[in-house]
């Protein structure tokens, strides 16, 4: 569908849609360019005030893994006149609060009537043009590090099959909803070439999106991957989110898996996931040294792979 979007030839464009990018980025002037995103979707959880969190958290997570600071928000609303407005002033008071946490306003917004809910932010971010953080410049010899465990959609799957328990539920909330503004502020101490987030693509197809824009390949270790409790079982169960097919079909050719990786682990590296991670290539030194940093954040992060040359594949899971 992009192809039909007419290209800009604007020197002040540092990012646009050419690499698939997680959002655009606008050069106002030598020290200061602004970032702009959007993201919506409906409903993850039953609790409004919870979704709303989330939708703002995964919002808000494009600006910080262009580098920046999000400073300006505007709600999006898609909501039915049937139900009670308390329930769409619990999922306004949830994005809010995220907006917030971030340090960032919200200064209004759009809705409009739709039978389905769907809640989001457009948000504005500021950042140096010097310090832009792309997909697209992973360089080979760096390490690759995720800053969420995977898994978001297998439990939300099986959440709506009301097979998870409690514990399933908090977790994946937690994952879900916990900015990556904290990650995003250890990472801009060390020298990061490249970094994404990880959203409905799943960890291969944004990983691949890396790679391949960056004319490198990755070696990706599947043990060192962080998992969020009960997403291997249930993806053992059959419990497979849609979109993780579709992932993987979108992947057909690129990739290939070593023999020792359980069906159940290639299901989740497709599994799209809401409001997921930052997968950063760093410089190998200062990997190291950024991992140990980020253990005093609240999600489990790991070193889970490598960048290399380019190879026959985008992607070796070992």
């Amino acid at each position: 569908m992009l192809r039909h979007i007419p290209k800009t030839d604007n020197p002040n464009l540092l990012v646009g849609i050419d690499t698939s990018d997680d959002a655009s980025v606008y050069k106002i002037s030598d020290d200061t360019a602004i970032i702009q995103t959007l993201d919506f979707f409906t409903p993850v959880v039953d609790d409004p005030y919870t979704f709303g969190q989330i939708a703002a958290a995964n919002s808000l997570s494009d600006i910080y893994a262009m580098g920046g600071k999000p400073v300006l928000a505007l709600n999006i609303v898609c909501f039915p006149t049937c139900p009670s407005p308390d329930v769409l002033g619990q999922i306004l008071k949830g994005g809010a609060d995220k907006v917030i946490e971030a340090g960032a306003v919200i200064a209004g917004g759009h809705s409009i009537d739709d039978n389905e809910p769907k809640y989001g932010l457009s948000v504005m971010g500021i950042i140096n043009p010097e310090e832009v953080l792309t997909n697209s410049t992973a360089r080979a010899g760096d390490l690759l590090i995720l800053t969420k465990p995977l898994g978001t959609g297998i439990i939300n799957t099986a959440i709506k099959g009301g097979i998870a328990d409690e514990r399933n539920i908090k977790d994946s909330v937690e994952v879900m909803s916990y900015l990556n503004k904290y990650a995003s502020q250890i990472a801009s101490k060390y020298n990061v070439h490249a970094c994404t987030d990880i959203t409905g693509f799943g960890f291969m197809g944004h990983l691949y999106e890396m790679v391949s824009s960056s004319h490198v390949s990755a070696r990706v270790h599947h043990k060192e991957i962080p998992l969020i409790k009960g997403a291997k079982e249930f993806a053992g169960m059959g419990i497979i989110p849609s979109g993780a097919y579709r992932n993987r079909k979108y992947m057909e050719g690129k990739y290939l898996f070593g023999d020792f990786v359980e069906q159940n682990i290639k299901d989740i590296m497709f599994d799209p996931q809401t409001s997921g991670g930052l997968l950063i290539s760093a410089d190998k030194a200062d990997a190291y040294k950024m991992i140990s940093d980020l253990e005093n954040i609240k999600t489990s992060c790991s070193i889970v792979g490598e960048v290399t040359k380019k190879q026959d594949y985008f992607i070796y899971v070992d």
